[in-house]
């Protein structure tokens, strides 16, 4: 991250800090409803102008999902008493829980039912390594295939949001002091469209689009089957049109409508599977089956509708610079760290 962009996190820091506390003060003081919502205005409209002080990709479209999906559609949920964040938190930890992709756990849940929380030590090494070797692929690009390289940047997608948000997860975890949920649960065993995105795939934004979206389209048509029909294929819309933003923030272009018929499409694909699923005798693929079917279906959309506005204006190139970048000063501060310790033993011996 440059000197520049260094500067501009502490200024944001900053912000969404002021913003934050003026928030949890208005809540304490003001009715659920049209109150709040008229109080929190001056900071849904502040919060998406915050991740472009940020000239590096990284940082800005990290910030944006954070600041503009997370925290917005908590404060949302926050002005008709809703979600997650409650006023009696301290200021950190109101914060933490603003900004941060991440769900407290339900301390009447079953331990033994609950996935596994977060990334653990090795894990994570695992990964950071497997996006390492990814990066270091990429000098050869412009000879691969071009699907072969749509993999990788779906691999390198999927352990760069695995670290990021368990890094996220990590920091809320230290401030709050209390177990979280999960972000990811191994989204590569999904055995269906509803599993990979209901039950393993960035499962704080889940909760969100439930709580924002589905449940209120679900009540609104009576629930029933036609409601949760009409509920999941409304928070997928959603999804794509928050999608659609986040990669505004990447390209910094127009959107193109391409992530909202992505998403629009799986939503479709998912109310038919919980269609078909309603009968209980229809035939269902085998999980060895039904699992690289899913991932298949997944990753040849992704080929044609998610990836290409990213792709197109070349955002992917920056991302790979970025990205080498990174690699080369963990590289270069390891070999430091290294080389002293070797002449501090040296030194002693």
């Amino acid at each position: 991250m440059a000197g520049g962009d260094l500067r501009s996190l502490a200024a944001v820091a900053t912000a969404v800090t002021a913003c934050m506390g003026y928030v949890r003060f208005a809540t304490r003081r003001l009715c659920p409803g049209l109150p709040r919502l008229a109080a929190f205005l001056p900071v849904l409209a502040v919060l998406p102008f915050l991740p472009l002080a940020f000239r590096a990709l990284h940082p800005r479209s990290i910030s944006g999902f954070f600041l503009v999906w997370v925290a917005e559609f908590k404060l949302l949920l926050l002005a008709s008493d809703q979600g997650p964040l409650h006023p009696s938190l301290p200021i950190p930890s109101f914060v933490a829980v603003a900004t941060f992709p991440v769900t407290l756990r339900d301390p009447n849940r079953n331990p033994k039912s609950a996935p596994r929380s977060g990334l653990g030590l090795v894990a994570s090494a695992v990964m950071a390594a497997l996006l390492a070797v990814i990066v270091s692929l990429y000098r050869y690009k412009e000879r691969m295939n071009e699907y072969v390289l749509l993999t990788l940047y779906s691999l390198h997608m999927y352990l760069m949001l695995e670290l990021v948000l368990a890094a996220a997860a990590a920091a809320a975890r230290a401030l709050l002091g209390v177990d979280l949920e999960p972000q990811f649960d191994r989204p590569y065993l999904s055995a269906s469209l509803r599993d990979f995105w209901g039950r393993r795939w960035n499962l704080s934004v889940s909760a969100l689009l439930r709580q924002c979206v589905h449940h209120p389209v679900r009540a609104r048509l009576g629930g029933g089957p036609l409601g949760a029909a009409a509920g999941m294929l409304a928070a997928f819309v959603v999804s794509g049109l928050m999608h659609e933003v986040m990669f505004s923030y990447v390209t910094l272009r127009p959107p193109t409508g391409e992530a909202t018929a992505f998403f629009a499409l799986h939503g479709a694909c998912a109310v038919a599977e919980g269609w078909w699923a309603a009968h209980r005798g229809w035939p269902r693929p085998p999980r060895v089956v039904a699992t690289p079917l899913t991932l298949a279906f997944v990753l040849a959309t992704g080929f044609c509708l998610f990836f290409p506005p990213i792709t197109r204006p070349g955002a992917d190139k920056q991302v790979v610079a970025e990205c080498e970048a990174m690699v080369a000063f963990v590289r270069d501060a390891a070999g430091w760290a290294v080389g002293s310790a070797r002449s501090v033993l040296s030194g002693r011996s």
